[in-house]
């Protein structure tokens, strides 16, 4: 807005005056609303222009273009908000010069490292325009030195009840909008007595509300978030519940509480699995707070909230859904659970589209979120491509599939992780074999079973927390496995004790016992120690070859083919680092055989325990061994 453009005031507090009437409960009629009611009119004269520019001189400051333009309408305004019963005209409005005090409380809150923005918000109360003349301990000011290209000036609005900071409104057009926006969300719920709220602007919001949902499940996901935003901020029914949807699914968890269809039975199957997994993330097993989550929650749901509850922390919550999108889930669950996350996400995908929502307003679904196998699968982009796919019954233009999150290589290994505390792996690669042979192949015993699948650091948790004995010289490895490309398994270890290259024992002919089997040790970055890397590969049970490059010497052994020849990648000690990748690349090259990122990394595998990585103590060697009771 400009002052050549300035905005039509009078049909917006005409319309916000009769909405005011309209819904004006018997118990607020005193002398003046009743006045103002049969008035249909919430504001005062209109303000001449002499009188603007006598309260102008007066405050040394020409007013903002929206304020003025205002102040031609209606000289000061009732009711502006919930909060806000008297807002200033031209006789009221005055510099607030700290009279409440609080630029000194808010200067008690900065620090040294305070910047300009935060202490701009503190003296705001020293040079600030007052506008609130009667109010519920709500200050309402205009920035003198907050100003846009357009020459408004910034309005703020602060309680100590309701937030530490003030709110920010960028004019004081954006302002009486927002406060307009704040009267309807607080009356858009009448209690008992009150009349009901309908009025032009709810039917018009509701009408977008339902048309949001049509566009969402046609794809138009960004289009509806924008109408359903709009809605709920002045709490139309179904906004709020409809856009967390789309919120959750771009990996948004904060202030999502699908309010008005998560306590729906048609709805629960799919939304309150979020929801408790997200408390049971933050809990710390006080589930006192839960019914506080689910706003609304019958009996029946919060015994089905507590059960589920339970799932989620012992790890057994499984999501299912009917029909083909429903086999689709099992599939997807049977690529994830071996590592391939690209391939699961893919299966979903195809399969969107034949997806039958439980009732209308479920837009998407969502509850496999929460499962624990699945639920990695999501990430803000993953999320775009499923809000952009149609689906429930509705048609529209496919995206185009989001970039898979595996790179065919085993070249990531070399790339610092968040974090940066992946220094040291090693992993064995078994050619013609599943997953679930490899606790045969690498493990003690027959009786080795594979973990149910989690994360490698839950994994570690559990193992440590169950284990009794401590060796010195034992180095079982706990190792996730799963898919490594066409034709081969995989066990992944990303955090292994230290190299001993005196008593290592390479587990790769017992791994490839009637196959072949490769194993790859790198701590070419490891913060600790010399850096090393060790490869070795056995056919039928025997070591065909092997490399050791550790004390910045390289100890060989076989026939090893060219583009794996140590030679060509060490030199220099100080430059051993840069090897690893070009190793991992050859390595990668020689097999065609690769390590899913993302499982390992976000998801969640199959775990088990190998046999030690280290012969026994020798003779006159000594060790330590702690048994815990």
């Amino acid at each position: 807005m400009t002052e050549n453009s300035p905005f039509d005031w009078r049909p917006f507090l005409l319309e916000w005056s009769g909405e005011w009437a309209d819904s004006l409960p018997d118990s607020a009629r005193d002398e003046e609303n009743e006045a103002a009611r049969q008035a249909r009119w919430l504001g005062f004269p209109p303000a001449s222009e002499e009188r603007i520019t006598a309260m102008e001189k007066r405050l040394g400051r020409r007013m903002p273009p929206s304020y003025r333009e205002f102040l031609k309408v209606s000289d000061g305004w009732r009711h502006a908000g919930g909060f806000v019963s008297l807002l200033a005209g031209t006789a009221d409005a005055r510099w607030h010069d700290d009279e409440s005090g609080l630029a000194v409380m808010f200067e008690e809150y900065l620090d040294e490292d305070a910047g300009p923005e935060e202490r701009r918000e503190a003296d705001l109360w020293r040079r600030g325009l007052q506008l609130d003349v009667e109010s519920d301990v709500t200050y309402v000011l205009m920035d003198p030195e907050d100003v846009d290209e357009d020459g408004e000036w910034a309005v703020y609005t602060w309680a100590s009840w309701r937030a530490e900071s003030p709110e920010r409104h960028a004019s004081f057009l954006a302002f009486m909008r927002d406060m307009h926006r704040e009267f309807h969300s607080l009356r858009a719920q009448p209690r008992d007595g009150e009349p009901e709220f309908v009025n032009d602007t709810t039917r018009k919001l509701d009408a977008a509300v339902e048309e949001a949902r049509l566009e969402a499940l046609r794809g138009g996901w960004e289009r509806a978030g924008k109408a359903l935003d709009e809605a709920k901020g002045y709490n139309r029914p179904r906004a709020a519940g409809l856009g967390d949807q789309i919120r959750r699914l771009l990996g948004q968890t904060y202030m999502v509480y699908f309010d008005g269809l998560v306590t729906d039975p048609r709805y629960a199957p799919e939304l309150l699995p979020l929801l408790v997994a997200e408390y049971a993330a933050h809990s710390y097993r006080d589930d006192s707070t839960l019914k506080f989550h689910l706003r609304g929650a019958d009996e029946d749901l919060m015994s089905l909230a507590y059960a589920t509850l339970e799932r989620m922390r012992g790890g057994t919550y499984r999501y299912t859904a009917a029909g083909p999108f429903g086999e689709a889930v099992e599939r997807a669950r049977e690529l994830t659970r071996w590592g391939d996350t690209d391939g699961g996400w893919r299966t979903l995908m195809d399969a969107l589209p034949s997806w039958e929502p439980l009732g209308p307003d479920l837009l998407a679904p969502l509850g496999w979120v929460a499962d624990p196998l699945l639920g990695p699968l999501l990430t803000p982009e993953r999320g775009r491509e499923l809000l952009s796919t149609p689906r429930g019954g509705r048609t529209g233009e496919a995206p185009g599939p989001a970039a898979g999150l595996d790179p065919d290589c085993l070249a990531w290994l070399a790339e610092p992780d968040r974090g940066n505390n992946r220094t040291s792996y090693r992993f064995v690669l078994v050619e013609g074999v599943e997953p679930e042979e490899l606790p045969a192949r690498l493990a003690d015993g027959d009786g080795t079973v594979l973990n149910e699948p989690m994360t490698l650091r839950d994994a570690r948790s559990r193992l440590l927390h169950n284990r009794r004995e401590f060796s010195s010289y034992d180095d079982r490895a706990l190792m996730a496995v799963g898919r490594a490309g066409t034709g081969w398994s995989f066990a992944f270890d990303g955090d292994p004790a230290s190299f001993d290259r005196r008593r290592f024992v390479s587990p790769a002919p017992a791994a490839g016992a009637g196959t072949r089997a490769v194993v790859v040790w790198s701590g070419l970055r490891a913060w600790h120690g010399e850096p090393f890397f060790h490869l070795s590969v056995a056919r039928d049970g025997v070591e065909q070859y092997a490399f050791t490059y550790a004390d910045g010497e390289v100890r060989r052994s076989g026939d090893i083919p060219r583009a794996l020849d140590p030679g060509r990648f060490f030199g220099a000690p100080e430059d051993a680092a840069e090897a690893e990748r070009p190793l991992l690349e050859a390595v990668a090259g020689e097999f065609g055989a690769h390590l899913p990122r993302h499982a390992i990394v976000n998801g969640r595998l199959h775990t088990f325990t190998t046999r030690s990585w280290t012969r026994p103590p020798g003779d006159g060697e000594t060790y330590v061994v702690i048994r815990m009771k």
